[in-house]
């Protein structure tokens, strides 16, 4: 995928499995009542029975920039979703890029997309510069939406905003242009239970979580031939850096 470089850098600042997503529902532990402690630990099992409760960098206990620890919980929590997500989107990603590319002209001279005879990172590096920065300043201008709370609509995640939450674009949408939100454009889940949400906020933690490891484990077997045994027959040998967006080079 052309993004697989820049999502490596993402994926890294992944919480623990202490960290997962809550709603305040019956019967469920919420974190938005507290920070630490059984809840935590109560959510983890629920979540993972096999794994359990795993911090062991003592995340949960942490204090980011003297935020206390209830926001740094919130910031760890909020960054593991969004990074679980982009993994997701990484790893469907990988998989069409390997096979597929763009039928239409990727540059206005009319140069086509990057051959699927190259590995995904490989298609990154032969992507224009200005291709890129087109990527990386979207990408910025989605993370400066979600610190700003969709332009004030919301609260920041660390002061009460449910982690993984993104903001609407609806300031955005009023006073510039129309534009559609990220998450159910047209409306279709407003009527969902709380119930199903609270579901679904688990399935989605679990996979982002498994994306996260699915990915590097193609970035592995690309990197270093034979590291993953079962993708040794389909990796395609990969000798450049996929750090490279962040080495300013």
């Amino acid at each position: 995928m052309k993004f697989i470089a820049s999502i490596v850098g993402l994926a890294l600042l992944s919480a623990a499995s202490a960290f997962v997503p809550s709603s305040p529902t019956k019967g469920t532990a919420s974190l938005q009542a507290s920070a630490a402690g059984d809840d935590l630990k109560k959510l983890a099992t629920s979540l993972n029975p096999i794994v359990n409760y795993f911090d062991p960098l003592q995340l949960a206990e942490a204090d980011f920039w003297g935020q206390g620890e209830a926001k740094t919980v919130a910031f760890l929590r909020h960054s593991e979703i969004k990074h679980g997500r982009v993994a997701m989107a990484a790893f469907v990603g990988y998989c069409v890029q390997s096979n597929f590319v763009w039928p239409w002209a990727n540059t206005l001279a009319g140069d086509a997309f990057p051959s699927t005879d190259l590995s995904p990172e490989a298609q990154w590096d032969a992507l224009p510069t200005t291709a890129k920065y087109q990527i990386f300043v979207v990408i910025a201008a989605l993370e400066l939406w979600d610190e700003c709370g969709g332009g004030g609509e919301s609260s920041h995640y660390m002061s009460g905003r449910q982690a993984g939450k993104y903001p609407t674009f609806k300031v955005f949408a009023d006073s510039v242009h129309p534009v559609l939100n990220l998450y159910d454009p047209f409306g279709f889940n407003k009527n969902m239970s709380a119930e199903k949400k609270e579901k679904r906020l688990a399935m989605e933690i679990n996979n982002g979580r498994l994306a996260m490891i699915g990915i590097f484990g193609f970035l592995a077997a690309d990197s270093v031939p034979g590291s993953v045994p079962l993708l040794k027959d389909i990796a395609i040998s990969y000798g450049g850096n996929c750090m490279s967006p962040f080495s300013f080079n």
